[in-house]
């Protein structure tokens, strides 16, 4: 079995950290994580973005908040 990329938990929370969090709080993440994925597509087109794969990864982190946030909602 290929073994798995360390990456930095700091940088990107896990689904279980999400869970962890309000829906306040995941609500504010998720216009951060918006605003982050907009300035990087932007950067991306201007030929200034030196890592095109965090474009990847932010578009999967805004999918992830967005489905713990409809969790919360819905147990709600």
């Amino acid at each position: 079995m290929a073994a798995k990329k360390k990456t930095d938990k700091g940088a990107r929370p896990v689904a279980a950290d999400l869970r962890s969090m309000s829906v306040e709080e995941l609500r504010g993440k998720l216009a951060e994580q918006r605003q982050e994925l907009m300035t990087a597509r932007f950067k991306h087109a201007a030929a200034q973005l030196e890592k095109t794969s965090e474009l990847k990864a932010m578009r999967k982190q805004v999918a992830r908040i967005e489905t713990v946030l409809n969790e919360k909602e819905q147990r709600a």
